[in-house]
């Protein structure tokens, strides 16, 4: 029995306590994808299986090298291929199945590529080259998202073993191997937290970023290995409780805003490697996580993990809308069968397979090279039939016409411009021309269209102003106007002390106060800020529009030129294009309510701060909406190019409406 067994080096690999500790992981991560409210911090789930993993590893490769005098990184390799591709490869194939039946067509690109990479053992520097947060709430969220974790620890069994067998060759001590594990620790934990305040996603999913939370793991195993406990008998239950304690509390009490992984993941990772150094101990948390539903859900962890969040994100994309927590919480108990099933006829039996583990590593090798591109092929297969797919009716809507209170056109026509596969790239040539400053970028220097001796109409923001430069830079050219353009990503001309992925954005306030000097320098006609008035851009907005008001106000006091605000436009919540892939008759069904697509209390704050001051307030839109909801096409043009931005082609389309609300503003062009 468990709760009989004394601490001691575990040569099977096996701990019922361990497989305890899987279950809390892949119940965190499953409630959490659930939408539980009060589990904000499930994600650490991945944390605590990276520290397991890192152990059980460590301890498994020590104990060869302690038997054999060497690592057989063929035999290990296989092993490893063996317990973990076969269940993934047939997730990922019957993912893309489901996907070609039930996703819109639109979205099997990005399916496409997520597969790719994953078949590849890459995704999760698929997901950081494409910056994606996987703490934000996403519309369509990749199918393959999950698989980030799996990348990272694939690519870590590929090159611990030979730094532990490097050290094992040169210096057969466990100090000398602890004192290296604790550097590689040390430097990756910094990384870590460097990354998370500099590039957030590329410390979320980079193997060198997250190696130390599995070295934390190896570490445990090296003391393990040559002690009874790594913890007094006396100390160790209260050690495991700890542990236990400060994971509950990760997941309570963590949440999207929280600066993740950075520093707070120490707070998981620790708790977990606590409980695994308390070992099996009287009084401590053994008998809990070796209780039977405990030790089968430990069991199934794995193939649980794989499952669940196709199974949440299927039925998301199919149906319109988020989906209620009473069905979110159904579909997260139908995973646990579905996943017993996935482990007993798939993830077991191949890991126990006669005819791989009796033959030499390289069949299975082989075979893993062979299941990569058969997955491939199937992803590769699954995009080619649903890119020969017709994204729209055959029938022309009439032309565009700019007009308060737009009918929405009900079906996608076959002359919408742009076409629904081109949407994303519907944007302004601003951003060809290196306009649109990154992240890093503080230059004030701006880019200047049009006559520069002409009257200056100047553009100051972020991309929700950058959206309005066609119709700016229409409106302008005809009227015999330059325009000249500031807009950074992520960076609001709003004085707000700004946040991106919740980090401090320091960049964003130092080119937002050179670029104010230099416009206070040399004055233009008119400035117009645009912003996107999002509450996770900064700290507070979300409860509190005097926030964004006084922002806002102290944007406009700074500048000594002329200043107009343009509203922000419609936020749709979730990208219309998709959304009418999938129903190209009825697009009406991917129109949002008026109310819902222009909530929020920093919108209010820009009637506040410009009423106060007396600074127009261009607000155009009742050309995006009408008195009930905002369509997604107008006439002949796709209006949104994502949840929340203009397409080039709708904003060009303004240009007209644009200069009637600009030219009481200006000077005339030739005085």
């Amino acid at each position: 029995m468990v709760d009989r067994a004394r601490a001691q080096p575990d040569h099977s690999g096996f701990r019922a306590d361990i497989q305890g500790l899987r279950a809390i992981a892949v119940g965190a991560v499953l409630l959490y994808h659930a939408g539980v409210p009060f589990l904000p911090g499930g994600y650490v789930g991945v944390d605590v299986f990276f520290v397991i993993s890192g152990f059980l590893i460590t301890s498994h490769l020590l104990d060869q090298l302690q038997r054999h005098g060497r690592l057989r990184f063929g035999e290990f390799y296989a092993r490893r291929v063996r317990r973990i591709l076969p269940a993934s490869f047939v997730v990922l194939v019957l993912s893309l199945v489901a996907a070609l039946i039930w996703y819109p067509p639109l979205l099997m690109r990005d399916v496409w590529a997520g597969a790719v990479a994953t078949a590849l053992y890459v995704p999760n520097y698929f997901f950081a080259a494409a910056d994606s947060d996987y703490l934000a709430e996403s519309s369509n969220p990749s199918l393959f998202q999950h698989y980030w974790s799996l990348g990272v620890e694939e690519q870590f069994y590929l090159l611990w073993p030979a730094l532990l067998a490097l050290v094992w060759v040169l210096v057969r001590s466990r100090r000398a191997l602890t004192v290296v594990l604790a550097g590689v620790v040390a430097g990756s934990f910094a990384l870590c937290v460097w990354l998370t305040f500099t590039a957030q996603p590329w410390a979320f999913f980079s193997l060198p970023s997250r190696a130390w939370e599995l070295g934390i793991g190896g570490i445990v195993a090296v003391v393990l290995q040559h002690r009874a406990r790594a913890v007094p008998e006396r100390w160790a239950p209260a050690v495991g409780w700890l542990g236990i304690a400060a994971v509950a509390a990760s997941v309570v009490f963590f949440s999207s805003e929280t600066l993740f992984p950075g520093a707070a993941a120490a707070l998981p990772v620790l708790g977990t490697a606590a409980v695994i150094a308390a070992g099996r101990t009287r009084g401590g948390p053994t008998a809990m996580l070796s209780v039977r539903a405990m030790t089968f859900l430990g069991l199934i962890s794995y193939s649980l993990y794989l499952v669940h969040w196709p199974a949440m994100v299927l039925p998301a994309a199919a149906v319109p809308g988020p989906l209620p927590l009473w069905a979110t919480l159904l579909i997260a108990v139908a995973c646990v069968p579905v996943a017993w099933l996935l482990y007993r006829f798939v993830e077991d039996p191949v890991r126990r397979a006669p005819l791989l583990t009796r033959r030499r590593a390289r069949v299975t090798l082989i075979g893993a090279v062979a299941g990569s591109l058969a997955c491939l092929g199937v992803a590769s297969a699954a995009y080619a039939v649903a890119d020969s797919r017709s994204l729209h009716v055959e029938r022309a809507a009439s032309g565009t016409v700019i007009v308060d209170s737009p009918r929405g056109t009900d079906f996608v026509p076959d002359n919408l411009a742009p076409a629904l596969r081109d949407a994303r790239d519907s944007l302004p040539e601003l951003y060809d021309d290196g306009c649109m400053l990154g992240i890093a970028s503080t230059d004030p220097e701006g880019c200047v269209y049009g006559d520069p001796a002409a009257p200056r109409i100047v553009l100051f923001g972020d991309s929700h102003a950058a959206q309005w430069f066609p119709a700016l830079e229409g409106f302008a050219t005809a009227a015999g106007y330059s325009l000249e353009v500031h807009t950074k990503s992520s960076c609001p001309a709003t004085d707000i002390e700004t946040l991106r992925r919740g980090a401090p954005y320091p960049q964003c306030a130092t080119w937002r106060d050179a670029v104010i000097e230099r416009l206070n320098d040399d004055p233009p006609a008119l400035v117009v800020l645009g912003t996107f008035t999002d509450p996770q851009l900064a700290p507070g907005v979300e409860d509190d529009a005097r926030t964004w008001d006084a922002a806002l106000g102290r944007t406009i006091d700074a500048l000594s030129a002329p200043v107009a605000v343009i509203a922000d436009t419609p936020d749709m919540h979730e990208d219309p294009a998709p959304c009418l892939s999938a129903h190209l008759s009825e697009a009406e069904v991917c129109a949002k309510p008026r109310a819902d697509a222009l909530a929020g209390p920093a919108r209010e704050a820009e009637r506040t701060a410009t009423g106060e001051r007396g600074i127009p307030l261009i607000d155009l839109n009742d050309y995006l909406c009408d008195d009930e909801v905002c369509p997604a096409i107008i006439g002949s043009t796709l209006v949104y190019r994502d949840s929340h931005h203009l397409t080039a082609a709708i904003s060009a389309d303004m240009a007209r409406v644009m200069g009637e609300a600009l030219r009481p503003l200006l000077p005339a062009a030739g005085g």
